[in-house]
């Protein structure tokens, strides 16, 4: 019976050890929150260079995050995040100006989907 206890308690360590909770947010980045149909901030000012983009997905479906320039041209687009996942989206070198941030799946962006990605 001890022996039972001991292997179910190594188990429970090993479980923990290993997370669980899912990915954490890296240091430095900007969290933004999306569901049906926005993202939370929809507005959204970084420095220039290295952008770092902490993508959560809270809503019921698969979301990603398109950047497009004042030329019209997508210039990034983050990889699909599935209902309740998180993932880390980096875009180098971005250069100051103003952007459009959008939801690529059909019908997010006319849904509303959409912000301003403001580089300094």
């Amino acid at each position: 019976m001890r022996w039972i206890a001991i292997a179910l308690a190594s188990v429970a360590l090993i479980a923990a050890a290993c997370g669980g909770s899912g990915p954490t947010q890296p240091s430095g980045s900007t969290k933004v929150v999306m569901t049906e149909f926005k993202f939370d901030p929809g507005d959204i000012t970084v420095p220039h260079g290295k952008v770092v983009l902490w993508l959560v997905n809270a809503g019921s479906t698969q979301h990603d995050l398109a950047i497009r320039n004042q030329s019209g041209s997508t210039i990034a687009t983050s990889e699909l995040v599935s209902a309740g996942d998180s993932k880390e989206f980096d875009v180098d070198n971005l250069a100051a100006g103003s952007y459009t941030i959008y939801c690529t799946q059909p019908g997010h962006e006319a849904s509303g989907m959409k912000g301003t990605l403001t580089v300094t």
